[in-house]
């Protein structure tokens, strides 16, 4: 006689988009463990899929779900554990924990942040890239979270680390211009340079606030105040026109 035949059916997030605030807040807790990404995937397909363990049995398991047991080969679990290979990427766009504690994000692609606070967050990033500093993580939450003076966990410091992480890497999809590849000439990776960081940071927001003002120092709050895209789509527009005027004339010299 066959035994019965019991179905159990799971649902698991497809993609970082789809990950809830608590099930965010559960990776970035793993990650901050130094798991590897396979036991990472495999805390979160169990916590996240329902299922326990009741025990090995040959070369599989017994699973439990509410009352329901089965048996389900290793082959099987690592294939489902498969789909959450995601987890072992930076997310395709920006995503970030929206509320921690009573404080919530601002919107993930900085839709209505102004310019200004974001040339604030990404001198603290470049710095965190530079020094490893967890300290500049803290205040880029502070500051994402509207929350000045309140203390990050480990998990969300990497929170923050990979919204602006992955918002540059959004960004420079969006304004490829202006973000160009690392480890080009004009490229504005400030790693490797040998000025301070204090002082790269410095000339790279000065020459762009210059850029977007035309050198008109009264126009300085109006273009500080725009909201991030509307300013970086203008920059992207200007590294453009300079790059097609460099190829056309080239580094001519009298």
């Amino acid at each position: 006689m066959e035994p019965n035949k019991v179905t159990i059916n799971i649902t698991l997030p497809k993609s970082w988009a789809e990950l809830s605030n608590e099930q965010l807040y559960y990776v970035f807790d793993l990650i901050g463990d130094s798991l590897s990404g396979s036991q990472i995937r495999a805390y979160c397909f169990f916590r996240w899929s329902g299922l326990g363990v009741v025990c090995r049995y040959g070369d599989g398991y017994i699973l439990r779900k509410n009352r329901l047991e089965c048996y389900v080969t290793g082959d099987i679990v690592a294939g489902a554990m498969r789909s959450l290979m995601y987890l072992e990427s930076m997310p395709e766009r920006p995503v970030r924990i929206g509320k921690i504690r009573k404080h919530y994000a601002y919107e993930a692609e900085l839709d209505d942040v102004p310019f200004e606070k974001y040339l604030y967050v990404e001198n603290l990033y470049q710095g965190y890239l530079r020094t490893q500093n967890h300290q500049l993580l803290q205040e880029m939450g502070q500051i994402l979270y509207d929350c000045e003076g309140v203390h990050f966990n480990q998990a969300e410091k990497l929170n923050v680390f990979y919204w602006w992480t992955s918002l540059k890497d959004y960004f420079s999809q969006l304004f490829p211009n202006f973000f160009v590849p690392a480890g080009t000439p004009s490229d504005g990776n400030l790693l490797g340079n040998p000025k301070p960081i204090g002082q790269q940071l410095r000339e790279a927001m000065n020459a762009q606030i210059r850029a977007l003002t035309k050198g008109d120092i009264t126009k300085e709050k109006e273009v500080m105040a725009l909201p991030t895209p509307r300013a970086l789509t203008e920059l992207d527009a200007l590294a453009k026109e300079a790059e097609e005027i460099r190829r056309k004339y080239g580094n001519r010299s009298k």
